[in-house]
């Protein structure tokens, strides 16, 4: 198994797809299935997933391919998605309630324990069971739950006074919705930026280039 800091960032960002499929085939009854299968199931070559594997050591046998039960419960290992992480969420206006209701964080290895908004008016309520607090308190709570990720789901503007105090509670992993640009001061901390409208554009771009052929 090569060392984590020597495994390719395209290498990483197709372990959760090979784990969501893996899911899929196990949900359908699919008890083993070959690097070939795999391949034509998923758009890649036999080549690359066999590399791939090899990155954490290799799953297969040969002439047998892959058990879709272990080969899963291999793949939720190295993403870590065993032992729940407390993550909160910064921002409960349009996207951070979409966030905070949508996603199934237990099942993405986190566990969403609150919500922090400047407005007051969010105070008391719940998402999904997830109280919802007012900036202020975030101090307090961090200082005594200690989460490990926080989710940024507000204005750009507002993002780096409140990762300023984040890094400073020790919280030093980030999913962030906010376009700031975490690792231009802190780059140390732990960051999966998201771009939505990055993906809105590369669409655009297949479908331009697609009109084209």
């Amino acid at each position: 198994m090569k060392e984590p800091n020597k495994i390719s960032s395209s290498v990483i960002g197709r372990l959760p797809r090979y784990y969501r499929f893996l899911c899929e085939l196990q949900n359908a009854g699919t008890v083993r299935i070959s690097s070939n299968e795999l391949s034509e199931k998923m758009g890649l070559t036999a080549s690359q997933i066999r590399q791939d594997f090899n990155c954490f050591g290799g799953f297969g046998q040969q002439g047998y391919g892959y058990n879709v039960e272990q080969l899963k419960n291999e793949m939720a290992e190295i993403l870590g998605l065993s032992a729940l992480k407390k993550a909160i969420l910064i921002g409960a206006g349009n996207l951070g309630r979409a966030v905070a209701s949508q996603m199934n964080f237990e099942e993405m290895g986190f566990k969403l324990t609150a919500i922090f908004d400047s407005e007051k008016k969010y105070e008391g309520l719940k998402i999904k069971g997830v109280p919802i607090y007012t900036s202020q308190a975030l101090f307090e709570y961090c200082e005594v739950n200690r989460p490990e990720m926080a989710i940024l789901c507000l204005p750009q503007d507002r993002a780096p006074e409140i990762v300023d105090e984040l890094i400073m509670l020790g919280v030093a992993s980030f999913w962030n919705f906010s376009h700031y640009d975490v690792h231009a001061k802190y780059p140390a901390a732990n960051v999966e930026n998201v771009h939505l409208s990055d993906s809105l554009m590369t669409l655009s771009y297949i479908i331009k280039n697609s009109e084209n052929r």
